[in-house]
């Protein structure tokens, strides 16, 4: 595959591997790092443990993945094209994981959006690579109308901003969340 090979050791995969993604997600929204914070200071990794100087850092390990129109990682993308290859456990072992990931292919359109297109969340595109207790029960609770998400809780790191703009696609490329234009939306802007 050359340049598009496989990255084994990518930080995504050691943090899922070594169960630190999960920690991250538990973390208050204020102590989650940017994605370009030294590995040393994200808040994740231990910077007093000897194997910290060996882990790639992000921005080598991502430099040939698909980028959006903001220049940052397009995660689906990298994922349908093959530049990694998310485990479906820790072990990667298919059954035998302590939780097992599981696909599914549900979109919520929500539909509390004002003039802003509704927002489609696609759900395939999230447990691809997480395990529903990423965000189930802690971020989202799974049921219907029993969140009340707003931009200005999204934006001060709540529900969906417990990801974008940390790990994720960022908040200001709104397109990719308000993608179903409707009577009061008004025209594409994008």
């Amino acid at each position: 595959m050359g340049a598009r090979k496989t990255i084994i050791a990518t930080v995504l995969e050691l943090s899922v591997a070594a169960g630190l993604w999960t920690a991250a997600f538990a973390a208050a929204p204020e102590e989650i790092a940017a994605p370009l914070t030294p590995l040393a200071q994200d808040g994740i990794h231990d910077p007093k443990n000897p194997a910290i100087r060996s882990l790639q850092h992000p921005e080598q390990s991502m430099a040939d993945f698909p980028k959006d129109r903001r220049g940052e990682v397009d995660w689906v993308r990298t994922l349908r094209e093959g530049f990694i290859s998310p485990r479906r456990s820790v072990s990667g072992d298919d059954y035998g994981g302590k939780e097992v990931m599981q696909e599914m292919d549900l979109d919520i359109i929500m539909k509390n959006t004002q003039q802003m297109p509704h927002v489609r969340f696609p759900h395939l595109a999230h447990t691809e690579w997480l395990a529903c207790s990423n965000c189930h029960p802690a971020i989202f609770l799974p049921q219907e109308n029993a969140n009340e998400i707003s931009m200005e809780k999204i934006l001060k790191g709540q529900f969906c901003g417990r990801c974008h703009d940390k790990v994720s696609f960022s908040l200001f490329n709104c397109e990719r969340c308000h993608s179903i234009p409707h009577a009061g939306s008004g025209p594409k802007w994008w």
